[in-house]
């Protein structure tokens, strides 16, 4: 009976890996226990005191059994029963604890409204007052008594767990390391052929009674309920995958964006169906036996646990058939070849049908009471038959790729997991024939089932993860229409929801991998029910400083943060596109005051995060003055171009738009003003990011601050022949002229000065900004030019050139040089 327990641990973890609604019709209550659910739902809840009365005598009665261990030993079975119990007792008394917590914390507020009791020789307080204190402080005591009795509880009970879980490692190392006859020696078998009259013997009496059982089963009061659950299960089985399969592919049509989710959203239906369709049936002849009690509860747990098996044989097949797709190239999820899929399509069948037989198996023997040596036999067989299957899978995915090399086809590349995983498998089945031939049979059976066990939560992994990605796709796509959407209703950038889609799927992986490692890595004899209470409690109760850390408290900070985010931008959206552009602001007014309300709105979200951690003002307090030791020391610069941020946001003596220029040449328009630097756009179209504090200390030229207008000045050579008043009159007419100049102030056109060669005139008028200088000045000077050009008036006088001679002759006048026009 040693090996038995090895097979208990993929029976409890079996239970919850099939699909949550197939669990629900697996277990529906019959009518007696819904009325018994429904009368204890109307019983009146114990009391504290009512409570910690039922953990005591519930723990008590744990902590005998552990005590009677010596003189009457406890199997894994036991064990885990225990173990259980203890954990109950643990959680209900923390959670109790928990629950009278915020009593007493308002019975202290209500003791501090009273204030403090008067001093000895004082004024003594009204009779009123001092019969309310003695009622308040009776309750705190015995509020206090209660919270202290079930912390002492629950550390009793984590102690008890402790103790449990320390016996069943210790039988589980012994269990692995005992070594039994091998049966290469004549030993082994001489003890199988002295227990197999008894045995067989055993198992005749169970045939008899499930003989008896269908005898019963077969009378005319359920005989007509066994034919149509009979019925119905053979058309469930012939029918019913084929029926739910075209029902699904219509629906992911019309539901599901084209792409790579179809294709993992359907290995996970497929997955799925299977493993629903063979549990019902297997519900379905279970009901049909025992219709009408027809089953003791030996029969009946046995059944169960058929009915368990199945359902994880079935989700095994139909996970790996669904995976491998051999008929449906175009949904592998795997990284195979058609012919090597071709090849292993039996094979997921025929794990599930070995990972059946080491249930059923586990069941039978531990109901007749086999012997020793015939659970020994079993469990080699099986430890043989599952290696056996496992080192064929490796062999024939081995004889294809050397067969594709040798036809000079195209390998398909493998990845560095895959290959781990094969090393691994191929370890894990040498190691089982070796342990099997040496004697070691418990533990190559446990090599085997964990073998078995590894490849189910692999393959779930692998699948979830890749379902997880195309989910994320699709529905964070900037091209999808949930992607429009959102980029629609929240303003968000499409490459935003492409590195949203990266993060969310980077955190799925690692949650999905952490629980794969934990249920792979789970203790002896754990269910994953089990293993989910003790990770929780592991998390729970963690302190930091005064701050207790709850999974439940992170969760619900995340939610408050995430959801108070998405409505903050939601709000400055609708703050910055609807109602700011009704009012009188300029756009630089509505830009600093969407900013700062933004600033605000981070800050409020990020307290009632903190709020929602159960934060207090003590440790908020905590947390400012480490912060402000690392302001002194290193991040002074950053906080000083944040402060500086807020005032030029606060008095806008730059804003959005403002045409700037600063004392380090940098000139050019003010694009955004963020937390920490100021964005400005230069001419040629490139940006310079400026830390807020330069804006605030250095000296800074804001060219369109106040409206300012923009002046249009220009200076204009003329030679001394020249009329002044006609060409003033020109120069004025083409000033007025342009419609860009302001009549006031007016245009103007003085003599600038009077030199030996040239006169200069210049010319000044006003545009209604800056930003529209330079360009009327181009076109005022373009239309001098033309005009006076048709007045014939040139820019310069006609010179002449001399020649003379070296030799003292006199020199003859040159031609004259035209003059440029």
């Amino acid at each position: 009976m040693h090996n038995m327990s090895i097979v208990s641990r993929l029976r409890a973890r079996a239970a919850p890996l099939p699909a949550l609604l197939l669990m629900l019709l697996l277990g529906l209550p019959a009518p007696a226990a819904l009325a018994r659910v429904d009368a204890a739902a109307n019983a009146p809840a114990p009391t504290p005191t009512q409570t910690l009365r039922q953990l005591d005598t519930q723990l008590d009665g744990v902590k005998a059994a552990l005590q009677a261990a010596p003189k009457h030993p406890l199997d894994k079975a036991a064990l885990a029963d225990l173990r259980t119990q203890a954990l109950q007792v643990q959680d209900a008394a923390r959670q109790l604890a928990t629950d009278l917590a915020p009593q007493m914390a308002a019975l202290d507020a209500q003791l501090a409204v009273l204030g403090p009791p008067p001093a000895s020789g004082g004024a003594p307080e009204t009779a009123a007052v001092a019969a309310q204190r003695r009622q308040l402080n009776h309750q705190q005591a015995d509020l206090n008594a209660q919270i202290v009795r079930a912390k002492s509880l629950n550390l009793d009970a984590l102690q008890v767990v402790a103790q449990i879980t320390g016996l069943r490692n210790d039988q589980f190392q012994e269990q692995l390391a005992t070594r039994t006859n091998t049966p290469l020696a004549s030993a082994f078998w001489h003890d199988q052929r002295q227990a197999l009259p008894n045995d067989l013997a055993r198992l005749q009496r169970l045939g008899g009674r499930w003989s008896d059982a269908w005898q019963a089963a077969w009378q005319p009061p359920n005989r007509r309920p066994l034919i149509l659950c009979l019925v119905a299960a053979v058309l469930l089985l012939l029918g019913g995958r084929w029926t739910l399969a075209q029902v699904w592919h219509r629906v992911v049509l019309r539901v599901l964006p084209d792409g790579h989710l179809r294709r993992s959203a359907t290995v996970l239906a497929m997955a799925l169906i299977t493993t629903l369709v063979l549990g019902l049936v297997a519900q379905l002849v279970h009901q049909a036996v025992n219709w009408g009690d027809a089953l003791d509860d030996d029969l009946d747990a046995m059944a169960r646990s058929a009915v368990h098996a199945i359902s994880f044989a079935a989700l095994m097949a139909g996970l790996g058939s669904a995976m491998l797709a051999a008929r449906h190239p175009s949904w592998r999820l795997l990284p195979l070849a058609d012919d090597v899929a071709r090849r292993l399509h039996r094979y997921p069948w025929y794990l599930g049908g070995a990972a059946f037989l080491v249930g059923i198996t586990e069941r039978i023997v531990r109901s007749i009471g086999s012997s020793l040596p015939a659970t020994v036999l079993l469990h080699a067989l099986l430890a043989l038959l599952v290696s056996a299957l496992i080192g064929s899978v490796l062999l024939r995915v081995r004889h294809a790729r050397r067969q594709r090399e040798a036809q000079g086809g195209n390998e398909v590349r493998r990845s560095l997991w895959v290959g781990a995983a094969s090393a691994a498998a191929a370890l894990g089945v040498v190691t089982c024939w070796l342990a099997v031939f040496t004697g070691f049979i418990a533990l190559a059976f446990f090599i085997a089932v964990q073998m078995l066990w590894t490849g189910l939560i692999a393959a779930s992994l692998y699948l979830l993860t890749e379902l997880a990605r195309d989910a994320f796709d699709a529905l964070l796509s900037p091209h999808g229409r949930s992607g429009q959407r959102l980029q629609a209703g929240f303003d968000l950038d499409p490459q935003a929801l492409t590195r949203t889609a990266l993060v969310l799927t980077g955190i799925a992986r690692v949650l999905l991998a952490l629980a794969a490692l934990a249920l792979v890595l789970a203790p002896f004899d754990a269910n994953p029910g089990e293993l989910v209470q003790r990770t929780l409690q592991r998390f729970s109760g963690l302190k930091l400083g005064q701050l207790t850390i709850e999974p439940a408290t992170v969760l619900s900070a995340i939610a408050v943060f995430v959801i108070g985010l998405m409505l903050l931008r939601l709000f400055k959206r609708w703050l910055g596109e609807s109602l700011l552009p009704t009012t009188h602001m300029d756009a630089g007014m509505r830009e600093s005051v969407v900013t700062l309300l933004g600033y605000l709105g981070g800050v409020l979200v990020f307290a009632l995060a903190l709020a929602a951690l159960n934060v207090s003002l003590q440790s908020i307090a905590w947390i400012a003055s480490a912060l402000s030791v690392g302001i002194g020391f290193g991040l002074q610069a950053i906080v000083q171009n944040f402060i500086s941020g807020l005032i030029l946001l606060v008095e806008r003596p730059v804003k959005v738009g403002d045409w700037v220029s600063l004392s380090s040449d940098v000139e050019g328009d003010i694009r955004r003003i963020n937390v920490r630097a100021t964005e400005i756009q230069l001419w040629d179209r490139s940006t310079v990011i400026v830390p807020n504090s330069q804006l605030i200390t250095q000296n800074v030229r804001n060219v369109t601050l106040g409206g300012a207008l923009g002046r249009v000045r220009f200076s204009l050579p003329l030679p001394l022949d020249t009329d002044p008043e006609r060409v003033r009159t020109i120069m004025l007419d083409a000033l007025t002229a342009n419609p860009a100049t302001l009549d006031t102030p007016a245009p103007a056109v003085l003599l600038d000065k009077v030199e030996v060669s040239a006169m200069s005139f210049l010319a000044v008028a006003y545009v209604r900004s800056p930003r529209e200088t330079s360009g009327v000045q181009s076109d005022i000077l373009f239309d001098i030019l033309a005009r006076l050009r048709a007045a014939d008036l040139p820019l310069s006088s006609s010179q002449s050139l001399v020649v003379r001679r070296v030799d003292g002759a006199p020199a003859k006048p040159a031609a004259e040089l035209p003059t440029p026009p």
